[in-house]
């Protein structure tokens, strides 16, 4: 018996009724050679781990464009965070715990530079739409490793895939990172926020500090608690209506009071303008485009999607740098 399945027998025996088996995953789009070492959805997660699109989120906004500090969150730190809060989660309910840290390193591999605000841009100008949700699984199947793609398994696209709240996972794992990206954010640009000197923990309605604490520390410990103390040998995953009804007034109050806060956006305006015109700028030179990055995009695709693919992996900095190379005359740069 190999380490793999020696481990697969241990999920059997230690794991909930409800968690995902990895011997019963419904398996890759191309057949593989099982490894003697790893279950599959471990495979999954070292691979999306060593993925290019992986590392990029340490350069992609998480809220803040450009911010004046080194404590601010970006995307790499936030996936970070939803892993370690699933994580916890999953294991309390004896849920598979690989499947899980996939789904949750994975969850925003295709988000754009200058987070929301970028999703927006490509939004508008892309032919279908944009969401990160579908280009993240647009990155693991078609995108890395030249066009290859990373080949995983079906539960982890589904999870990366319906992660938004809109949407509903297929397994519990994939349901444990759903909720767990929205109290991570949630929580945590609240942080942020304060460290910006956007709002203040008093500013804070005294109604859902009450229900989930008065500390980006305590508010984590109640949602996480809930979630597991209402879920226990439950084949759903579930939080109380007091502790969800608290956690989306408080998201709702961060949509009003710093997601569309002119001070933290002040910058949008031009990360608009800029992606737009590199979007505008890309269409009529598409030759710009690296022969590498098109040659491993699928024959026949159209321009545009070529284009919100290239657009759309950018880190913040590479962005700014092709719209300075492009746009303006080099007797303008300045430092």
């Amino acid at each position: 018996m190999t380490i793999r399945e020696q481990m697969e027998q241990r999920e059997k025996e230690l794991l909930s009724k409800y968690a995902t088996l990895s011997v019963n995953s419904r398996g890759r789009d191309r057949e593989e050679t099982q490894c003697d070492i790893r279950p599959v959805f471990q495979r999954d997660r070292d691979r999306i781990i060593h993925c290019k699109a992986f590392r990029r989120l340490k350069n992609k906004t998480q809220v803040f464009l450009d911010p004046k500090g080194d404590h601010y969150r970006t995307r790499l730190s936030h996936t970070l965070e939803v892993s370690q809060n699933a994580r916890t989660i999953a294991k309390a309910l004896r849920l598979n715990e690989d499947l899980v840290e996939a789904i949750a390193l994975g969850h925003d591999l295709g988000h754009t530079p200058f987070g929301h605000c970028g999703e927006r841009v490509l939004n508008e100008l892309c032919e279908g739409g944009f969401r990160h949700n579908e280009q993240s699984v647009r990155v693991v199947e078609k995108l890395e490793k030249d066009g290859k793609g990373l080949n995983l398994t079906w539960e982890v696209r589904d999870g990366i895939l319906n992660h938004e709240m809109d949407l509903m996972p297929s397994t519990l794992e994939g349901r444990v990172v759903r909720l767990s990206d929205k109290i991570a954010y949630t929580c945590s640009d609240i942080d942020d926020a304060i460290r910006a000197k956007i709002l203040t923990e008093d500013n804070l309605p005294k109604e859902i500090t009450k229900v989930l604490g008065h500390t980006t520390r305590e508010r984590l410990n109640t949602c996480i608690h809930d979630i597991i103390t209402n879920s226990d040998e439950k084949n759903d995953i579930y939080m109380s209506d007091e502790v969800r009804e608290a956690l989306f007034a408080l998201r709702e109050y961060m949509f009003k009071n710093v997601y569309t806060n002119p001070v933290a956006k002040a910058e949008e305006v031009r990360a608009h303008s800029l992606l737009e015109n590199l979007f505008k700028y890309y269409m009529d030179n598409i030759d710009l485009i690296p022969d590498w990055y098109r040659d491993s995009i699928d024959v026949g695709e159209k321009d545009e999607r070529i284009v919100c693919d290239y657009i759309a992996g950018m880190t913040d900095n590479y962005a700014v740098s092709k719209f300075k190379e492009y746009f303006m005359p080099k007797a303008w740069e300045y430092e």
